[in-house]
C-alpha cells in the first residue's frame, strides 16, 4: 500500500487517475494476460450464477454440483494449455462454475427464507472484499505478499486436522465458528497471494489465464460462502432475540 500512499505524497491537487490505476512493476503483456484471466473469471461467475438459480428453482444438481466441480477442476488442471484445447478448457472452467453454482443452491435458498437481503449483502460484500484485496495485490511491490502462501496454507491444514478430531473429542460447533471468521481472513489473503503468483507465473511464461481464473473463482466463491452463513447466522440470532422478547412480554 505503500505505492498509493506515495502516489499521492504530492497532494490532491497533483491527482492523476492514470497514475493511480498503474501496475505496479507490471509489464503491458502480463497486464494484457490479467485482462484475460478477470474475462474469463466474469464469465466462470456468471455461469455459477446462473446454475445456482437454475438450482434454486428446480432443486435440481446439489450434490452432482460437488462431484461436478472436483472432476472438472481436476479435469481442467490437468489438460495442456494449448490452442487446440482451449476451447475445452474454457468449457471445463464454465463446467466446474456451473458445478460450484449448483452445489450453493440450498446455501442460497436458506439465505432468501431468512432475509432475501443476505444475499444483496453478501454479493456487494464479495465484490468489494475481491475489488480492493486484487488491487492492493496489483498496486504493491511485486513478490510482497508471496510469503502469505505458506501460512495460509498452514492455518487450513491445521483446520482439516482440527475438523478430523473433533469426530473423536467433539467441539464441533466451536471449530466451526472459528473456522468460519478466519477461514474468511484466509481466502482474503488468497486473494491477495494468488493474484500475484498469477503475475510471477506470467512474468515467467506461464500464461495459462483459464487455470488463473479458476485458481481466484475458488477464493471469490469461499468468500461469498462465508459471508453468506455469517450474514444467515447473525439475522437468525437477531430473529430468536426478537421472539424471546416477544414471549417475554407475552408472559409478563
Amino acid at each position: 500500500m505503500e505505492n498509493i500512499l506515495s502516489r499521492f505524497s504530492n497532494g490532491l491537487g497533483s491527482y492523476n487517475p492514470q497514475v493511480l490505476m498503474k501496475m505496479t512493476d507490471i509489464t503491458p503483456s502480463v497486464q494484457k494476460h490479467l485482462k484475460d484471466v478477470y474475462l474469463a473469471l466474469a464469465l466462470a461467475t456468471t455461469c455459477a450464477s446462473i446454475a445456482a438459480v437454475f438450482n434454486l428453482y428446480t432443486g435440481f444438481g446439489s450434490l452432482l454440483g460437488v462431484f461436478g466441480f472436483i472432476i472438472s477442476a481436476i479435469w481442467l488442471s490437468t489438460t495442456p494449455s494449448t490452442p487446440s484445447t482451449l476451447n475445452k478448457r474454457t468449457t471445463l472452467l464454465c463446467t466446474a462454475a456451473a458445478s460450484q453454482g449448483l452445489s450453493l443452491g440450498p446455501l442460497i435458498g436458506a439465505a432468501i427464507s431468512i432475509d432475501p437481503t443476505i444475499l444483496l449483502l453478501a454479493f456487494a460484500g464479495t465484490a468489494t472484499v475481491f475489488a480492493s484485496f486484487s488491487a492492493a495485490a496489483l498496486l504493491s511491490k511485486r513478490r510482497s505478499y508471496l510469503y502469505l502462501g505458506g501460512m495460509l496454507s498452514s492455518v487450513l491444514s491445521t483446520f482439516m486436522m482440527m475438523r478430523f478430531a473433533t469426530l473423536f473429542i467433539g467441539g464441533g460447533a466451536l471449530l466451526f465458528q472459528a473456522e468460519l471468521y478466519i477461514g474468511l481472513f484466509v481466502f482474503m489473503g488468497y486473494v491477495l497471494f494468488d493474484t500475484q503468483l498469477i503475475v510471477e507465473r506470467a512474468e515467467a511464461g506461464d500464461r495459462d489465464y483459464i487455470k488463473h481464473a479458476l485458481d481466484l473463482f475458488v477464493d471469490l466463491a469461499a468468500i461469498f460462502v462465508r459471508l453468506v452463513v455469517i450474514l444467515m447466522k447473525n439475522a437468525q440470532d437477531k430473529q430468536n432475540r426478537r421472539e424471546a422478547a416477544d414471549k417475554k412480554k407475552r408472559r409478563d
